[in-house]
């Protein structure tokens, strides 16, 4: 697989760092493996992991082909909320990977729930899914934390996937902005695609956009910051990110859409996952979740109401 970047806001950055922020299921070694094996070019030379990146800079990333095992179990530990025959829903940590990727083989949730489960999911689920991520119906960001729900059966899995497609899914997500809001609440009603800059970001009015639709409500203002809360009604990749960078409000500590320097020192997005709501797959009706805010969401919120 072939990535190709160009360098805009990231100038003045180690190549590695940048690299590792962009592409957000790739750890930082790896990449840093990726230079020592010159795979990595930069404007068609090959560079050092150390290199400062400038503006303009063309960064061409060549992954090379890696055989696509089944993921094995790991004993990792996780925030369960709810688990029956048909499903499991986890309060994902921030920093975990949803499920294997280029660079990230292990550690990742499946790899976590496939030990929790003992290999107990259905033969016809796994036959279903692709190959490396089991009863996975829909994903959150590895920076971004809080509720997901996976399947256990095929049944689950055709009911939930339905729900999605339908935008029937109740999913409110709790996120800390640059900048006011004019109003209180609002629509963001603008097609996400693809960035023709960067394959791994995506862009409002961006190539083979696709409906998206976010809406939002202040909860708080801080100053320079505001706390909101926003209500997916589709879902696309990164979809708040991009609609909140779009309207002039990236979400604080954002590598991809907010400012590179981030004076609350964030460390990744400063969003969460709070709610989850939908249909249960054995017809029993509507249930939902709620996941408070996380710790380190907390503790940017108050360096914020500090005026740090």
């Amino acid at each position: 697989m072939i990535l190709e970047f160009t360098i805009e806001k990231e100038a003045g950055e180690r190549l590695d760092v940048i690299l590792s922020e962009l592409i957000e299921d790739a750890s930082r070694s790896y990449i840093q493996k990726l230079f020592e094996a010159d795979k990595i070019l930069v404007n068609g030379s090959t560079a050092k992991k150390n290199r400062k990146a400038e503006e303009g800079d063309v960064i061409v990333v060549d992954f090379p082909e890696e055989k696509e095992d089944a993921p094995a179990p790991s004993d990792i530990p996780l925030d369960i909320y709810y688990e029956d025959g048909d499903i499991i829903v986890v309060n994902k940590a921030r920093g975990m990977v949803v499920h294997p990727a280029q660079g990230h083989k292990d550690d990742t949730l499946v790899n976590a729930i496939l030990y929790h489960v003992g290999g107990k999911l259905d033969d016809e689920l796994i036959e279903r899914c692709e190959k490396d991520r089991p009863g996975i119906v829909h994903r959150i960001d590895k920076d971004t934390s809080g509720l997901l729900v996976v399947a256990k059966t095929l049944r689950a899995f055709e009911s939930l996937s339905d729900q999605f497609r339908d935008h029937s899914i109740t999913r409110v997500y709790t996120a800390l902005t640059y900048n006011g809001f004019k109003d209180d609440e609002g629509t963001i009603d603008v097609p996400i695609g693809r960035d023709p800059r960067n394959r791994l970001r995506r862009k409002a009015l961006g190539l083979e956009a696709r409906e998206a639709i976010t809406h939002y409500k202040v909860i708080e203002r801080i100053g320079n910051y505001t706390l909101i809360e926003a209500h997916l009604e589709t879902g696309r990749t990164h979809q708040i990110r991009v609609h909140m960078a779009y309207i002039g409000n990236p979400v604080v500590g954002d590598p991809l859409y907010g400012p590179r320097k981030d004076r609350l020192k964030a460390e990744g997005q400063v969003l969460h996952a709070g709610k989850l709501g939908f249909m249960h797959p054995d017809g029993r009706g509507y249930i939902e979740f709620e996941a408070p805010m996380p710790e380190y969401f907390r503790g940017v919120l108050e360096k914020a109401r500090r005026g740090v």
